[in-house]
């Protein structure tokens, strides 16, 4: 059994008068926070806001930066060359450092969103654009990346710290990336077989598949997204089970180096 993991949630997806989460109940559930930095989602009072009460809570932040695609939320492919999602996410990245610096708390790592994550766990070019741009923007940013894909890879082949993550309320092909939205067995809505799935995991290292037998994943973290109707029941239900479990709950940034 692990005896010890991060839960994350990607955070701060409001705009404007329009509304997503339930931003400030997840911030006293999770350890880390993915914020958006107004490519699908946020602005700079959302983020403002939440990476405000992220500090409050003691809670540590990541970049969460996708296609600027607003009204897909960042779930559509925007056809861009590979050195052009690296000035994208640069500018993501360098936008939330801004107004965290106003608050102030640190920006500690970065998460991909959306297809811009798919994309990037499986088109190494893209992936390599990805991290250069990031570790430029900030050397001491850390990678958080899909268990098992090339942005793992590409992370560590530049040197970068690289922390591994799985999702609580997501179905897995065998070949280790998530199953697109829209196809059955892609979200799992229910808190218990989400915990269940998740307990198991932690016990053997292997995670179900929709079309094979179970496979081996490496995780530092676990990720329940915000944007879902149940989100904080099955975050609430999860810290339950894995605390009964006897793991221990703790971001994947160790507090010396936040």
């Amino acid at each position: 059994m692990t005896h010890q993991i991060d839960l994350n949630s990607d955070l701060g997806e409001s705009f404007g008068p329009w509304h997503m989460g339930d931003d400030a109940t997840m911030l006293s559930l999770v350890n880390s926070a993915n914020i958006a930095c107004g490519g699908h989602a946020s602005d700079p009072e959302t983020m403002y806001q939440t990476l405000s009460i992220a500090a409050e809570k003691g809670v540590i932040v990541g970049a969460h930066p996708g296609y600027n695609d607003r009204e897909g939320f960042g779930r559509r492919v925007i056809p861009m060359e590979p050195d052009e999602v690296g000035r994208m996410v640069a500018a993501q990245i360098g936008a939330l450092m801004g107004v965290a610096a106003l608050v102030p708390v640190k920006v500690q790592y970065v998460k991909a969103h959306g297809a811009l994550a798919n994309l990037a766990a499986r088109d190494r070019k893209v992936a390599d654009a990805y991290v250069s741009a990031a570790l430029k923007v900030n050397p001491d940013l850390a990678i958080l990346a899909i268990s098992g894909t090339q942005l793992e890879e590409a992370g560590r082949a530049a040197g970068a710290k690289v922390y591994s993550e799985i999702f609580a309320d997501r179905g897995y092909l065998s070949n280790g990336q998530l199953v697109p939205r829209g196809q059955d067995g892609a979200m799992i809505h229910d808190a218990d077989e989400a915990a269940d799935r998740l307990v198991a995991f932690l016990e053997t290292g292997l995670m179900p598949v929709i079309d094979g037998d179970p496979i081996p994943l490496a995780a530092h973290s676990i990720c329940v997204h915000g944007d879902s109707d149940g989100a904080v029941t099955m975050t609430r239900r999860i810290q339950d089970r894995l605390t009964a479990a006897g793991v221990t709950l703790t971001s994947f940034i160790a507090p010396e180096e936040a």
